[in-house]
């Protein structure tokens, strides 16, 4: 039983390796991968140029990598990226069966002599994330959106009560104003009322006086 449990372990480890080879600029190397469906490959690499003056393998930034991978035998494309001289690659197989994974550099010039070391992991997983991941990943969502709603509401309940105080105080204003000019009418017609009885006080002052 202990050697069974092992093995079970064994298998649900995914499957790694990691090796270095040798390419010319012009030169692609390419390996073969039997692969199920729906399996995550993960891949990393790592170039390195030889340097004539350093007598030694260095990085260059201009150097570039491609990788291509294929299914096989239908020659389906499923990976063709360029990337820097220290890169990654991820692709999920569609259809199970062998995948060819190819690598060359970007260099174009059939006349380069140029020697690159190429360091390359590549880690094999098991299958896609599973229902129950995709339904956390969607409720994660679905609260987000949540909140975003509850946000609007909220901006919306604010915008209301910021129209609701506008109103009331251009209600106000009005009644205000509406209060102000009616009692400079007030003032006006108690002004004219008075200067009235006061012309009359005084005319009748003035005939008294001729009639004395």
């Amino acid at each position: 039983m202990k050697h069974l449990a092992i093995l079970f372990l064994l298998s649900c480890v995914s499957s790694v390796y990691s090796l270095h080879f040798y390419l010319d600029a012009n030169q692609k190397r390419c390996f073969i991968e039997e692969l199920p469906t729906d399996t995550v490959v993960e891949g990393h690499y790592r170039a390195l140029e030889w340097s004539e003056d350093q007598k030694s393998y260095v990085e260059n930034e201009e150097l570039g990598i491609v990788v291509e991978v294929q299914e096989e035998p239908s020659g389906h494309v499923v990976v063709k990226t360029t990337g820097p001289l220290d890169g990654r690659f991820t692709f999920t197989s569609h259809e199970a069966g062998d995948h060819s994974i190819c690598l060359s550099t970007n260099y174009t010039s059939w006349f380069s002599h140029t020697h690159i070391r190429l360091y390359l992991d590549i880690v094999v997983g098991s299958t896609k994330p599973d229902a129950d991941q995709d339904r956390s990943h969607v409720s994660q969502l679905s609260a987000k959106v949540r909140d975003l709603n509850q946000k609007l509401e909220d901006i919306r309940r604010e915008q209301q009560y910021q129209r609701e105080r506008e109103e009331d105080y251009r209600d106000l204003s009005e009644a205000t104003n509406s209060r102000a000019v009616w009692y400079s009418i007030a003032q006006i017609i108690v002004l004219v009322a008075t200067c009235a009885w006061q012309l009359r006080h005084l005319k009748r002052f003035f005939q008294d006086r001729k009639m004395q």
